[in-house]
């Protein structure tokens, strides 16, 4: 197999992917960004609806450059994915340092927790935690392979809580960049530039062997290859929830213990939206 630096490019005049080793089925490439025509394809959709199954027939595209990921409808926003997308909006996820973004996001989102918080309430939504931001969580202890576990985690969204999620393509070379690259704004309401969640991103691929697995117009879902075992390793791992999607709190849990007990120990699939 020929290795290209623009495995997209081929589709163009090979729609099969003959040339890198693949054989897709019927799909179509998204050219049309927010500001008009992107220079370069920006992915792959196919046109049919993923079934049980379909993530493990697209493995072999990693070896040609292109990361699998499952892109979902909205109601009233059908295929989202072409015309809303900005890529000239990112930066570089390498250009930030995860930590730095965390630290950032944290300080912002302590700060907007206590001013709405009642006289009696405070501090119990980000307790054990304080204003200050609590660093980084340890790396996962027992991991399985990322790449199986991304496999088990689509499985159980098809046809579940993603109702009719297509399969795509992007150029990339991890998974965590891929928010990035195809110039996804879910988060915009919280964070213009995704590229600075996608640095947190490649931070829990190397911690905990997340993987990016499915994209909605506001939600991204993640495998976990090494998910935290315990209630405080949990906790850690929520304070950096909070801070990269606070809406995970605000709107579904009551704390960040409450959420850490409840959405993280032990669990291999991590869910974010925005509102």
């Amino acid at each position: 197999m020929t290795t290209h630096s623009k495995p997209l490019t081929v589709l163009l005049t090979d729609p099969m992917g003959r040339a890198l080793g693949l054989s897709l089925p019927p799909g179509s490439l998204v050219t049309d960004s927010n500001d008009g025509p992107w220079p370069e394809p920006l992915l792959w959709v196919a046109d049919e609806v993923a079934a049980p199954g379909t993530w493990a027939t697209y493995g072999p595209a990693r070896d040609a450059g292109l990361q699998p990921v499952l892109l979902q409808d909205e109601s009233g926003i059908e295929e989202w994915w072409d015309g809303e997308l900005d890529p000239g909006m990112m930066s570089d996820p390498g250009d930030h340092p995860a930590e730095e973004v965390l630290k950032d996001l944290w300080e912002s989102a302590a700060s907007e927790t206590e001013e709405n918080e009642d006289e009696e309430d405070a501090g119990e939504t980000i307790a054990p935690f304080t204003g200050s931001w609590p660093g980084l969580a340890p790396p996962g202890r027992t991991a399985a392979d990322p790449a199986t576990t991304a496999a088990d985690v689509a499985e159980g969204l098809v046809g579940h809580s993603l109702k009719s999620p297509r399969p795509a393509l992007v150029p990339v070379g991890r998974a965590a960049d891929i928010p990035a690259a195809i110039g996804w704004s879910g988060p915009v309401n919280y964070e213009n530039d995704v590229a600075r969640l996608c640095a947190v991103l490649r931070s829990w691929e190397d911690r905990f062997g997340a993987q990016v697995v499915a994209l909605s117009y506001a939600r991204l879902d993640l495998s976990v290859a090494a998910p935290p075992e315990t209630l405080d390793e949990a906790l850690a791992v929520a304070a950096e929830h909070f801070a990269f999607c606070p809406d995970n709190i605000w709107q579904g849990y009551e704390s960040i213990r409450l959420y850490a007990e409840q959405a993280l120990v032990g669990n291999a699939h991590w869910t974010f939206w925005w509102d």
